[in-house]
């Protein structure tokens, strides 16, 4: 079978049909690309905090992900069915691929972070999350045997001593707490799955239909998992203190808040920046999310950073840049969703 006739089989097509055009295009506003992303970076670090605050409220962090899963499946359905239905075609074949891309990528990374923004500061949870691209470049060292630059033995070092001063670990073995950090480690190995099964899978297919689907495969992992009948709906109409002086909302709009500001919204922002800048100058600009994640969370939580984890954070986002560049071949077709689109 020749590569357009199987590419046509694919989950929305490929550029060979014209669904969608991967690079750059000539009409490329780099500004308009910078402003995307930096908007997109603030909604996906102001997510964070709502997420917290709906955590602080009483829901579990398998239920929030399952509504936040569900929720932007539904949307991305929606609006992919009513503006481009062709780009929902999907083959039988492609089911094991997109149920473990959806589950590990998508479903546990949202999970874990979610479990680590309870249990530690957003803007710390960001940046353990954030070292993915330092596992993705071990990764394509040591398994693909791809060439890597010299710079990512630096970033490795900066990232693993820049982590260490994050945990201030000389605090009677360290001032975070072991679970969430745990937590969010593991939710950087399932991100960095996320990215080099994207490099795979966008290779043939539509990005966004893909990360549609990878979403409704995620929906329907939650969907057993944290069965959507067996939870109790009605907390949704209670009313929860936001943080901001008495004010209280229904928990509902905390839930929408996160399924349309912190997930659908950001996303087609982030899409729509790709259209004026490389995927690797987006995701280098997307790394000031912990900085804007870290503001919210000091202006809004009153979650204050040491000195030392200020430090320890510049240190790691530094060595993320470094390891975001290291290979020596990068991906022509990374999926083009920074790691706030899936977590925050």
């Amino acid at each position: 079978m020749s590569r357009s006739s199987s590419s046509s089989r694919s989950v929305g097509g490929s550029g060979s049909i014209g669904d969608y055009i991967p690079g750059v295009p000539p009409v490329a506003r780099p500004t308009a690309g910078y402003a995307l992303t930096l908007a997109a970076a603030a909604l996906f670090a102001v997510n964070g905090t709502v997420s917290t605050l709906a955590l602080d409220a009483g829901i579990q962090a398998r239920n929030l992900t399952a509504l936040r899963c569900t929720g932007a499946a539904v949307c991305l359905l929606a609006v992919l069915a009513l503006v481009a239905p062709g780009r929902l075609r999907i083959h039988w074949r492609e089911l094991p691929f997109l149920a473990v891309f959806g589950v590990v990528g998508v479903a546990l990374t949202q999970y874990l972070y979610y479990v680590g923004i309870h249990r530690m500061p957003v803007g710390i949870a960001l940046v353990f999350e954030m070292t993915a691209p330092v596992f993705i470049a071990l990764y394509v060292w040591l398994i693909r045997r791809e060439k890597v630059r010299s710079r990512l033995w630096l970033a490795l070092l900066l990232s693993l001593f820049g982590l260490l001063f994050v945990a201030e670990v000389w605090q009677d073995g360290g001032s975070l707490d072991p679970v969430g950090v745990g937590a969010t480690l593991l939710a950087a190995v399932c991100l960095a799955c996320y990215y080099l099964m994207g490099e795979r899978g966008t290779a043939t297919r539509d990005p966004v239909a893909l990360t549609c689907w990878s979403f409704v495969a995620a929906a329907v992992f939650w969907a057993f998992a944290a069965p959507w009948w067996n939870f109790d709906a009605s907390v949704l109409a209670e009313r929860v203190p936001v943080s901001l002086g008495s004010a209280e909302v229904p928990l509902w709009v905390l839930v929408v808040w996160i399924v349309v500001l912190g997930a659908v919204v950001p996303f087609w922002l982030s899409i729509a920046s790709l259209r004026h800048l490389p995927p690797t100058a987006a995701g280098l600009v997307a790394t000031v999310e912990p900085v804007f994640a870290s503001i919210v969370a000091w202006v809004w939580l009153e979650q204050v950073l040491s000195g030392w984890q200020v430090l320890g954070g510049a240190v790691v986002l530094t060595g993320i840049v470094l390891a975001q560049t290291a290979r020596a071949t990068p991906s022509p077709n990374p999926l083009p969703e920074t790691p706030a689109a899936l977590s925050s």
